[in-house]
């Protein structure tokens, strides 16, 4: 199973990252910026909320749902044709409440201060990505018959690369305990750059979005 990043390296990658820049009027660089950091950020607080009974029943019924089933990245031009549709942002902003609950504002905050962006820049990206997330997550759910909580871990898993490093870990992990008075940011900065060192993974793709 491919990594969340590598959809964002493939052409499929490229076309969402140039569709949600178009959609939101960012610069494609600080976009993909954003999305490089955000969607391990999502898995992680999806492979968390799944870590429980409730949680896991609630992400199973959404990534079942018809809304979730990978279609809306067999028609990526119509999605972005135009403009991306307010019913769309709208289940994207409530995607993003139901994954992160408390920790939304604070997660947009860290992330813009290390992409250059104001939080609501970096709100706007990722209510246009959270859908398209989601319909990533219902169709490797139905290539891979996910039907219980372990199948769901094990897909999480995958998707964030599954041997993260201690570094990747506590990076993911501060940036989903931050609270938006920006005091982990400097950690988060040091946590990656530290990371960075490393050639491949998860951490050498995040720390070199930071410069060395």
């Amino acid at each position: 199973m491919s990594g969340i990043l590598d959809l964002l390296n493939s052409d499929v990658g490229k076309t969402i990252i140039s569709g949600v820049s178009g959609s939101t009027g960012t610069d494609q660089s600080k976009t993909n910026s954003v999305l490089t950091m955000a969607l391990p950020v999502l898995m992680k607080a999806m492979e968390r909320n799944a870590s429980t009974d409730e949680g896991a029943q609630n992400l199973m019924g959404a990534i079942n749902s018809s809304k979730h089933d990978g279609s809306i990245l067999n028609n990526l031009g119509g999605l972005f044709g135009g403009g991306v549709d307010d019913e769309v942002k709208n289940d994207g902003d409530k995607i993003l409440g139901h994954i992160l609950g408390s920790k939304k504002e604070g997660v947009e905050q860290v992330i813009g201060q290390k992409a250059g962006l104001d939080t609501s820049s970096v709100a706007n990206i990722l209510k246009v990505a959270a859908p398209i997330l989601m319909g990533v997550l219902g169709k490797q759910a139905r290539q891979n018959n996910v039907s219980s909580q372990n199948d769901l871990g094990g897909m999480l898993s995958g998707l964030l690369g599954g041997n993260d490093t201690k570094n990747e870990q506590s990076f993911l992990e501060s940036i989903l305990d931050a609270d938006g008075d920006g005091s982990v940011v400097d950690d988060v900065a040091g946590m990656v750059l530290g990371a960075s060192k490393k050639k491949s993974g998860l951490g050498g793709l995040l720390g070199g979005l930071f410069g060395k």
